[in-house]
Parts: structure tokens; sequence; C-alpha cells
């Protein structure tokens, strides 16, 4: 299928913003709706409704998470529940974004439209990672009264985050320990020069540490690790929703304990945004074949 030059975005945080612009720029005529800011282009025309964004777009790009419950697109109000995206959707779109619920994805394969979720993408991945790790240490460094020169700091699991965020704190010359559950993992982060513990036996050196940097989707710093860290400790929690502590206990006696979410749309959103547009147009082009 050939895709026109119409493009409609929606919803999300400054990253579609700054998506908006630069296809703009490119000379595509663009349709948007609930972006964070306010756009003025003579090819820009902002939609009063989602249904009439899908309607004049061909190439529907959504935020990241596209939607947390199928009916209010993320980071903006909720839209009349009979017009949501999946309602709204035909075979002439192509539907892209991040996050994409299993719904949608059904949708889509009913209709025959194409849709495409770019966390998906190992490249998107591995680039957002950057962003994510200036973010962390941006996150760590506000929250703390010390240097991370010559700190203690504990990263908790070691993928794509992991990797980056102890190759730069490192690079701050901190002293950085990586706990993972992989022997592989372990000696990858050993050869990068940080000391390795497996994650099954961090709780006798967690006094130590004055960062815990938690990447793990999952509790692994529950009630019974936090009774052991260091009483100004500062944890900064990159994973998925609900995170990886006991912040009802971290809270309730006092535990510097942070979840940040969506770092690269809030710390970098113009390169995010970059990153995300090369993937973007790379597809449009190729389905367009």
């Amino acid at each position: 299928m050939s895709y026109n030059k119409k493009i409609g975005i929606f919803g999300g945080d400054k990253r579609q913003v700054y998506m908006a612009l630069s296809l703009l720029d490119k000379g595509y005529n663009l349709y948007s709706y609930k972006l964070a800011n306010k756009i003025s282009h003579k090819n820009h025309t902002e939609a009063c409704g989602l249904d009439q964004l899908m309607k004049n777009s061909s190439v529907l790009i959504g935020p990241i998470p596209l939607t947390k419950d199928l009916v209010t697109i993320s980071d903006s109000t909720a839209c009349n529940s009979e017009k949501t995206i999946t309602h709204l959707l035909n075979k002439d779109h192509l539907l892209i974004g991040g996050m994409i619920p299993p719904d949608i994805i059904s949708a889509c394969n009913k209709k025959g439209v194409f849709c495409y979720d770019l966390m998906k993408s190992d490249k998107i991945a591995i680039m957002n990672a950057i962003a994510t790790a200036e973010g962390t240490i941006m996150e760590a460094i506000i929250s703390s009264d010390r240097n991370l020169h010559d700190s203690s700091c504990l990263v908790l699991g070691y993928g794509r985050c992991g990797k980056v965020l102890t190759s730069k704190l490192l690079g701050m010359n901190a002293n950085v320990t990586v706990a993972a559950r992989d022997d592989d993992a372990l000696a990858y982060a050993y050869a990068t020069g940080a000391s390795t513990v497996n994650l099954r036996d961090i709780k006798a050196l967690l006094p130590s540490f004055h960062y815990i940097f938690n990447t793990i989707p999952a509790l692994v710093l529950d009630q019974d690790s936090l009774k052991l860290v260091s009483r100004d400790v500062v944890i900064i929690d990159i994973a998925s929703a609900p995170g990886g502590v006991d912040y009802e206990y971290a809270l309730n006696h006092g535990i510097n304990a942070k979840l940040c979410l969506g770092l690269p749309g809030k710390v970098a959103p113009r390169s995010s945004a970059d990153i995300l547009l090369t993937e973007i147009e790379a597809l449009i082009k190729e389905r367009s074949g």
C-alpha cells in the first residue's frame, strides 16, 4: 500500500511534539490531537477529536505507551468510549506506537491494519537506554547530597539499561557493583571494570551502598532487603511500573526511593524523537514500496 503524506499524531509527551515539528519541516501534512504543546504551522491542523484525526490520516503515530486502558490516550484526557482507536481503525491505516496492548493488536489483525510497536525494536530500545541512563543519573544527583564520584553504587540487572547505566557510572569514577542472576551477564559486567555479585547474594552487601539503581521489573528490594540499606541511601528505580521496590515500606520508614518512568521523554525528548522518527520514516518508506 502507498501511504500519502497525511500524518496523524496524538497524545504522548514532548517526544510527540518534536516529531510533529520535524515532520512538518519535511513537508508532511499533519493532524494532531492532544499533544503536550500547541503547534502553529500552515500544514498543521489540530483535530477536534480522535475521529477527525483518524479520518484524515493514513499514518497514525501514537504515544508510548499507546494507551493504558484502551479508551484513554496516554497523557491526555479520555475520548468517547464509542470512538476509541479500535473502533476507528480501518484497512487504510498504518498504526505506530509503543507498548501497544494485545487487544488493539488483535483488532488490527482482524481489520487488516498494519501496526508497529516501536518498543519491540532492539535499535530503539538500545538508543533509548542512553537517555534513560542519563536521566537516571540526573535523578540520583538531585536526590542526594553526595557526589557520584567515588560513591558506592549498586546496579540491579544488566540488560540494555543496566549496561549503559553501568558504563556511564564507571565513566564518572563511581565504584559500581552489578547484581544479576545470569553468569554471562556478570562476566560482561566484570569485563567493563565493575564488581559483580549474584542477585541472590546482595543482602549482605546492601548496607554499603550510597546509591542503588534498579532495572529489574520484579520485586527485588522487598521489606527484608530495605531493612538492610543505609539510612541515607538513594534508590532510583527505572523498571516498568510498579517497579522493583516495596514503596509502602520505603515511605513508612523514610527511605529515599523513587520510581522514575518515561525518562527519555522527560530528559531528552528531542533526541528521543529523532530516534523514533528515523525508524518511523523508514517504516513508512518500506510499507509504501
